[in-house]
């Protein structure tokens, strides 16, 4: 089997730190927790209070999701393949042969750059894209991890001898 070049998964505490949910989600548990100490130390707990608690366990819901989402899939990185592994309980591994890769794209918001933190989008010829691009959320130091794959998606063209052809239909512009 070759050797990992890069393993990694989609990342909680980028998420925290570089999305604008991930923020909302911070200041959620913040006040829950600022606003239950305080409401505890009110004697008797009155009017709106009971919301701080509720706040509290939101956020920690919400975290607590965010996290299992992200801890069920593993992205590995070989020099031929991305392999994903997915699932908790029950598991499966799928595979994307690299020179198959037709486009990774890279996209950010303002927050994100900050965090460096992206989303990044592979379109292959592979059955495991052919619905729809397979979007990996919340990578951390997502530009080199895009750079790398790019890196690697040329070697495995020029190991297998594997060229693309656009095909481009001439007549399209004329009714």
């Amino acid at each position: 089997m070759p050797q990992a070049i890069d393993r990694f998964r989609s990342s909680t505490l980028g998420w925290l730190r570089g999305t604008l949910a991930g923020w909302g989600t911070i200041l959620l548990l913040l006040a829950g927790f600022v606003g239950t100490i305080w409401a505890l130390a009110q004697r008797p707990v009155e009017g709106w209070a009971w919301l701080f608690p509720i706040a509290l366990a939101a956020g920690v819901l919400i975290l607590l999701a965010q996290w299992f989402t992200n801890l069920a899939t593993t992205y590995e990185v070989t020099d031929d393949r991305l392999i994903l592994h997915r699932g908790i309980l029950v598991k499966s591994i799928d595979e994307i042969e690299l020179y198959r890769v037709k486009d990774v794209r890279i996209d950010f918001t303002i927050i994100n750059q900050m965090a460096d933190l992206g989303t990044i989008s592979i379109t292959s010829s592979d059955e495991t894209t052919r619905d729809a691009p397979l979007v990996i959320r919340n990578v951390d130091h997502a530009r080199a991890r895009r750079e790398k794959l790019r890196e690697l998606v040329s070697a495995a063209r020029r190991a297998r001898g594997v060229r693309e052809i656009d095909m481009v239909h001439e007549d399209l512009g004329e009714l």
